[in-house]
């Protein structure tokens, strides 16, 4: 019983340390590793999702109220600058204007009769004066009393201040004439605002009322856009905006539209980001635009803020310890595996970090961070991987 015990525990050992010797062996046989190649003509894009805007848009209406008697657009109609859209009921409006037609007719004949007193007062005057110079030189030789050429001086005085009441007179009546036309002016503008017009070429969006609806003043009617002020509103992460400028080519691709790519540039960028969201609002002006935009459609854009020419691109998930800057990543070098320290620069659409500094001269950067890596076990680039 001893001696096949000691058998038993012999083979035990045997089969221990087979085991451990085939561990040990696996665990520092030379790995298979890939490694990252170089990337040539590597585009860096950001992402934004948005939706499709129009930088002018314009909900008209009536400067008055009124009934609505003539509707001449309607949703999707593209109108020209001026072109009517409405009508309102203006029957009222006309008698007013008529009315102040009436008083400026008035106003002119005042003025006509005032400047014809003004020429009796005048010739009036003229005479008053005549007969008073003579009287005062006749008196001055006692040719005559004294009484009589008192009197005559009175009535020079008093046809004097009559000729100055009837210039007065004709004084107020141009004024009353322009008020007249002012009034006049403002009944032809008030009649003038019962007409709508489109206040530039457009396309109708929205209309909201119909022919007998009585309106308010301010009330909205219709909703207009011009065309070639479509573009694309997005929300870009700000971790992604920094690098983010006017006039950097983009890429549109509509929800309707999926295969379809939109070629743009950004036309403006936001001065203030989204608070809650941390977002940047970025608008993007397509070039070949559809015919018929369809505004608050989902559109997803991305921007090309740079074109790398060749670089090292390590993917994301195999970095350890990145801090948006620097990273650790598994390295390759002369054939042993080391942990090293690197500094990341753009990241790719694919998530993919640049790699701009920190990497030995002849080291490759290992692709993955998978199990039986660890400091200096040897390791073998494999073909083609990256």
């Amino acid at each position: 019983m001893k001696k096949s015990h000691m058998k038993l525990v012999a083979g035990l050992v045997f089969v221990a340390a087979l085991a451990a010797g085939g561990y040990i062996f696996m665990q520092n046989r030379p790995l298979n590793v890939g490694v990252v190649t170089p990337s040539e003509t590597v585009p860096i894009r950001v992402f934004g999702l948005g939706t499709v805007e129009a930088r002018v848009l314009s909900n008209v209406g009536f400067e008055v109220s009124g009934t609505v008697t003539e509707l001449h657009a309607d949703h999707g109609d593209r109108v020209e600058k001026g072109a009517i859209l409405a009508r309102l009921d203006s029957a009222e409006q006309q008698a007013r204007l008529e009315q102040a037609k009436a008083t400026q007719l008035a106003a002119q004949t005042s003025i006509l009769k005032a400047e014809a007193n003004v020429r009796r007062a005048e010739a009036v005057y003229a005479q008053r004066l005549e007969d008073s110079n003579r009287k005062q030189s006749l008196a001055s030789r006692n040719a005559i009393t004294g009484q009589e050429a008192g009197e005559a001086l009175r009535d020079e005085k008093v046809a004097a201040a009559d000729l100055s009441v009837a210039k007065s007179e004709v004084e107020v009546a141009k004024a009353q004439l322009t008020d007249a036309i002012a009034k006049l002016s403002y009944e032809e503008t008030i009649l003038q605002q019962h007409v709508l017009r489109a206040p530039y070429d457009g396309v109708v969006i929205d209309r909201r009322k119909e022919v007998g609806s009585v309106i308010s003043s301010g009330e909205v009617m219709f909703t207009l856009v011009q065309p070639d002020t479509i573009w694309t509103l997005a929300y870009v992460d700000e971790e992604q905006a920094g690098a983010l400028e006017v006039g950097l080519p983009a890429e549109i691709r509509m929800r309707s539209r999926p295969n379809t790519a939109i070629q743009g540039r950004v036309a403006r960028i936001g001065l203030e980001s989204d608070r809650a969201n941390e977002e940047r609002k970025v608008w993007v002006k397509c070039n070949n635009c559809p015919q018929q935009p369809y505004l608050g459609e989902q559109a997803e854009v991305w921007i090309t803020v740079k074109t790398l020419a060749q670089a090292l691109m390590v993917p994301q998930n195999a970095i350890y310890d990145f801090d948006g800057l620097t990273g650790k990543v598994w390295v390759l070098e002369d054939g042993r595996l080391r942990r090293i320290k690197l500094t990341f620069g753009y990241r790719s659409e694919d998530a993919r970090y640049e790699v701009t500094g920190g990497l030995p001269e002849g080291a490759s950067i290992v692709t993955s961070r998978g199990p039986g890596l660890k400091e200096g076990r040897s390791a073998t680039a494999l073909q083609g991987k990256s």
